[in-house]
């Protein structure tokens, strides 16, 4: 039924405009063997409010618009050079029909003419598949809003609709669009343009104006989502309608500090809001320009157009047509009214929108510089629907099949199928979704100059992506230099953000304390802390390694202290040996006798501990950095406390306490108690390692720049008692040594056995010092010196005496001497 009514409607309005055709009435017509349609806005209509009913209204009485008109005559020269190819179409022609697209409203009707047949009118059909309108597909309209309307009806019937400027990113959906490519990049690569423009130049504070129109609602959505992980802020955003008011969009911008504009909108809004702009005197801005207003020619001549600030836009990339000016002037100068009127009665062909008055008027000159971004995109489309139908006719050099039907969703499945090919040096084919590769050219205005030039600064291609700009050809308004358009000045390296307020790029900085970082391309907002082993300082962009420390064996210190140990060792079995061959004689009796060999011993492995504390520390080498100097030192000492002991027993106890003393004697004391003490020691040593032994740790907490390997017990409570027995035994050989300090000289170990015990107590004073002002690894050196220190003592003040009467006093180590010292002691105490 809405078939049949439009086929009346079109009948009657296709008589109800019929006009007499003007001097350029032919521009919008020529006869072909396969026709193609196209829509071009000659003139602008404008926006007249909603309407109860479609009316057909004149275009030409409306404002003539040179932009449209030149988007016409690049259609009618790339029909003209194709038919004069010969190896294209061979023996086609091919013809146009083209309307005057002056208003998406008002504008059906000379669209339906397409679906016409050759004898303008529209049928239902049961089958579609057979049908044959006009034309075998058309290109048109400019905008997204005019295509908007349109496309579903064409949709229908799968005629291929080919437009050159309708950039709205819904056209990509070819469920809803099956039958709609083009020619020109859609908006979302458009917009990822603009992005990485404004990402380019160091911009986040921006803000957005459109309009309610389908090219720039699309935009400005795509606009908004794709720099949510851009780290770009809308600032302020306003589609504008008829009634908005610009100065008060105008100072909110300048309220709110924003430089940047992005003005997504047509030429004629683009060209009302400029002049606004600089009648409110809204200054010292960088505006960019969308595709739709970047090429603008009456705008470069705009009064006063360089006190705004500066203008970068985008545009599709332009391609020369060459021949298309000689086109121009041949076209000129081909009649007047007269001979267009005397030719032929072009009033019968003439309909709907395909008459224009003004056409007449603007010269070659003005047509051809009118040249804009989407001259190339109408040039390709029509030659695109050109080689379909050369694919779809089978033609070769020969000529082409003529006898074959070509329906319009043939030519849509020839376009489908067609390769990449080059047009003009440059790439024409489609993906998917119907859209071309995008190359844009990067543009600036430069108002320097009167008039106005447009000069490329920049390209950006999406396959693969790649924006190049050369940043010496821009201009910049003011100082010269780039304007700042941020809310935020970007922190220092080293310092991170804290986000103020809603928007992301409004910021206060913080700066990294230490052992952390500041990576801006990892996070923004938060320090990174430094892994375990590194370090850094506050305010730092990177960790540094932090060196391991430990006691090398390849030290100065700890050869010399390894070459101490080892002969420490030596002159223990020197010093053995020795009072073996002596064994029998006084000094040696006196000394210890058997006991001495123990004592020796003792010292001997006790050094073995201090080979432990270089090289880097392992759970073996860390427990026998203590246990054998803890136990073997306790034994040794057990043996010069039992020593002492038993010196003040015979020499001032035996006399008192004669029982005491004979079971001293009869059940060995001094041996019984060198064995509890030294089996009391083992059980606590046992105890720590198996409780609480010690393992190898990093120290992380003592240097930022250095992690120390330490040897740490899990509780010092078991290592705590054995330490405990070691201070008891040394505390009370110091007493009794001074106790005996008395008695006869060769019997008078005191001296020894109180230098060794203060020596040990200074030394380990100096450890406890050292490890509570500093944990570096030469607190584990100063603790090898010290119990090195605490055996060399026992061996120095004990041993070596006894070792050089032996050697080089033989005389004294007689029994004589020894009785001769025993009386003069005994006299000296009867005197007193």
């Amino acid at each position: 039924m809405h078939l049949d009514f439009l086929s009346i409607f079109v009948i009657y309005l296709h008589n109800a405009c019929f006009w007499e055709c003007s001097c350029r009435a032919s521009d919008f017509n020529l006869d072909g063997d396969y026709l193609i349609g196209g829509l071009f806005p000659v003139h602008y209509a404008g926006h007249s409010g909603q309407q109860r009913r479609p009316v057909a209204i004149n275009c030409d009485e409306k404002p003539f618009f040179l932009t449209g008109y030149h988007l016409l005559q690049v259609m009618r020269f790339a029909v003209e050079e194709i038919n004069n190819l010969t190896s294209l179409l061979p023996n086609v022609s091919l013809g146009y029909q083209l309307f005057d697209h002056c208003s998406s409203t008002y504008n059906v009707p000379s669209s339906l003419q397409f679906f016409s047949s050759h004898k303008d009118s529209i049928k239902v059909w049961e089958d579609y598949n057979c049908y044959l309108p006009k034309v075998i597909g058309f290109t048109g309209p400019l905008s997204s809003s005019q295509s908007e309307s349109l496309a579903p009806i064409f949709m229908m019937d799968l005629i291929p609709m080919i437009s050159y400027g309708a950039s709205s990113s819904i056209f990509s959906d070819k469920k809803l669009y099956p039958s709609f490519l083009r020619t020109v990049p859609s908006n979302k690569d458009q917009i990822e343009l603009i992005i990485r423009i404004i990402k380019h130049f160091g911009w986040n504070w921006v803000a957005f104006i459109g309009m309610t129109s389908t090219y720039s609602q699309d935009g400005f959505q795509l606009f908004y989502d794709l720099i949510q992980n851009a780290g770009i802020c809308l600032a302020y955003n306003e589609l504008l309608t008829d009634t908005s008011q610009l100065s008060t969009t105008f100072k909110t911008i300048d309220m709110l500090n924003i430089k940047v504009i992005v003005l997504f909108v047509g030429e004629l809004k683009a060209m009302e809001v400029i002049r606004l702009a600089i009648q409110h005197q809204f200054r010292n801005k960088v505006w960019i320009a969308g595709e739709a207003w970047s090429m603008y020619q009456p705008l470069t001549k705009q009064k006063g157009i360089e006190t705004i600030g500066t203008i970068i836009g985008v545009t599709p990339r332009v391609a020369n047509l060459p021949g298309f000016s000689n086109f121009i002037h041949r076209s000129r100068m081909g009649g007047n009214c007269t001979s267009c009127h005397s030719g032929a009665d072009l009033s019968d062909e003439a309909v709907c929108n395909q008459d224009c008055e003004a056409c007449s008027s603007p010269s070659a000159e003005d047509i051809i510089n009118e040249g804009n971004a989407y001259s190339f995109s109408v040039y390709s489309a029509v030659y695109v629907m050109a080689m379909a139908l050369h694919n779809a006719l089978q033609c070769n050099h020969s000529g082409c099949n003529t006898s074959r039907t070509v329906y319009p969703y043939t030519i849509l499945r020839e376009i489908r199928c067609l390769p990449m090919f080059s047009l003009n040096q440059m790439n024409v084919h489609f993906d998917e979704n119907g859209d071309p590769p995008a190359h844009y050219s990067v543009l600036f205005w430069n108002t320097a100059d009167h008039p106005v030039k447009i000069q490329p600064i920049g390209t950006y291609d999406n396959q693969p992506v790649n924006l190049s700009i050369d940043d010496r050809l821009v201009h910049w308004h003011g100082d010269g230099l780039v304007p700042f358009s941020n809310c935020s000045a970007e922190c220092k390296p080293g310092y991170v953000r804290q986000q103020e307020g809603q928007h992301q790029c409004c910021f206060t900085c913080l700066e990294c304390p230490s052992n952390q970082y500041a990576n801006h391309t990892a996070d923004l907002y938060s320090c990174l802390t430094c892994g375990t082993y590194e370090w850094s300082d506050a305010g730092s962009t990177s960790c540094q390694k932090r060196s391991v420390e430990f006691l090398y064996f390849s030290d100065v210190t700890s050869i010399l202290i390894l070459l101490s140990t080892s002969f420490l060792m030596l002159l223990c079995v020197g010093v053995a040996v020795l009072f073996a061959v002596h064994r029998s004689t006084p000094v040696v009796r006196s000394a210890g006798g058997s006991m001495c060999f123990l004592m020796l011993g003792c010292l001997a492995a006790a050094s073995i501990s201090i080979f432990f504390y270089f090289g880097e520390p392992s759970a073996f080498t860390c427990v026998f950095r203590n246990t054998p100097f803890n136990f073997f030192y306790t034994v040794c000492l057990s043996c010069l406390f039992v020593r002492s002991l038993q010196i003040i027993v015979i020499f001032k106890m035996a006399s008192h306490l004669p029982k005491a003393h004979a079971l001293w004697v009869k059940y060995s004391g001094h041996w019984l108690s060198v064995a509890g003490v030294s089996f009391v020691q083992l059980i606590l040593c046992g105890i720590t390692i198996a409780v609480a032994g010690p393992i190898p740790e990093y120290d992380i907490l003592s240097f930022k720049d250095q992690v120390v390997l330490i040897c740490s017990s899990k509780s010092f409570v078991p290592l705590g008692f054995a330490v405990a027995l070691m201070c008891s035994v040394s505390g009370v050989c110091f007493l009794l040594a001074y106790m005996g300090k008395d008695l006869p000289k060769n019997y008078n170990e005191a001296k020894a056995i109180s230098f060794c015990i203060l020596m040990s107590f200074l030394s380990w004073t100096v450890f406890v010092q050292a490890f509570m002002l500093s944990r570096t690894k030469y607190v584990q050196l100063i603790r090898a010196v010290v119990e090195l220190s605490c055996l060399y003592g026992i061996m120095f003040s004990y041993f070596i005496p006894k070792t050089f009467i032996i050697v080089f006093q033989p005389g004294k180590n007689t029994q004589e001497y020894f009785q001769a010292s025993i009386q003069s002691y005994t006299q000296t105490i009867s005197r007193m």
